[in-house]
């Protein structure tokens, strides 16, 4: 897959988690979150109101430290396609 393909597939990705209404599990938003920032070079730090939130946040983020943007894109598909292949 050239980098403009997983580029494409990413956004697709990225658009049918924003685009679906209904609630996820928190421990497959922590991993989207993780994977997003990774697969986006976003370095800021969690800004949840909420330190508990943060703190998780952070630790997925250090879950994923080691893996390339391209890989953290890779995965997030992953995920996205699994959710919507599997759910109820």
């Amino acid at each position: 897959m050239t980098s403009a393909e997983l580029n494409k597939e990413f956004e697709d990705a990225v658009e049918r988690i924003n685009a679906h209404t209904e609630p996820f599990p928190a421990d497959f938003l922590l991993r989207l979150y993780a994977y997003y920032k990774k697969a986006t070079n976003d370095y800021g730090r969690p800004s949840s109101r909420k330190p508990i939130i943060n703190a998780f946040k952070t630790n997925a983020l250090f879950q994923v430290q080691d893996i390339s943007p391209d890989e953290a894109k890779r995965e997030y598909i992953s995920l996205v396609n699994k959710y919507f292949l599997y759910r109820k």
